[in-house]
């Protein structure tokens, strides 16, 4: 997580282009629903400029915005940035997509070592269908084979069909607007968003 690809600048625009369509599938879906029609209209934003970390460090323990900046804090990194325009509805399910990562993590539970990672990937291919995560699992096979051996792909592709499955059968984890969530409990929100891992 620390070294993350979707960091690089160049990710926005790879984003865009492997998901136009899936975004724009979205967003016809989400206009149906008074709250997709809600946040599509506002277009809240998770981008690092529009946080008070300090702020949300402040809440109870255990609550989203604490342990969203506990995250941060505790792997070195910086909330997401982004300059890159949004004009459409694509646009905006591109950039609510990338500037939702690390929140994932809080709210699935997955850790943010590689496995935890590509984890994240499979849950969020069968939570949303993004063709960008089946581009980065792809990858990482060669790179599991070469650090723990031919027979772990067994024991690693059970971990990544469990993340996947449970991203089946949770709620579309991008449609949640969690800037009104800060105060909720991670555990309770878990449990309400997310399947049983």
């Amino acid at each position: 997580a620390k070294a993350r690809g979707c960091r690089k600048p160049q990710s926005p625009l790879v984003n865009a282009c492997l998901d136009s369509e899936t975004y724009a599938k979205m967003a016809r879906a989400w206009r149906e629903s008074p709250g997709g029609r809600r946040l599509l209209d506002e277009r809240p934003t998770l981008q690092g400029r529009e946080l008070d970390l300090d702020a949300l460090a402040r809440l109870p323990e255990g609550s989203l915005g604490h342990e969203f900046t506990r995250y941060f804090r505790s792997n070195g990194i910086e909330p997401f940035i982004t300059a890159f325009p949004v004009a459409t509805d694509v646009d905006y399910l591109s950039k609510r997509y990338r500037e939702t990562h690390d929140l994932f993590h809080v709210i699935t539970g997955y850790a943010t070592d590689e496995l935890g990672e590509m984890e994240l990937q499979a849950f969020v291919l069968g939570n949303l269908g993004v063709r960008q995560a089946v581009l980065i699992l792809a990858y990482s096979i060669p790179r599991q084979i070469q650090q723990n051996g031919l027979r772990s792909l067994t024991a690693y592709f059970a971990r990544l069909r469990a993340a996947y499955r449970r991203g089946q059968r949770s709620r579309e984890l991008l449609s949640v607007a969690y800037e009104q969530l800060w105060a909720q409990p991670v555990a309770v929100l878990s449990h309400l968003l997310c399947a049983p891992a």
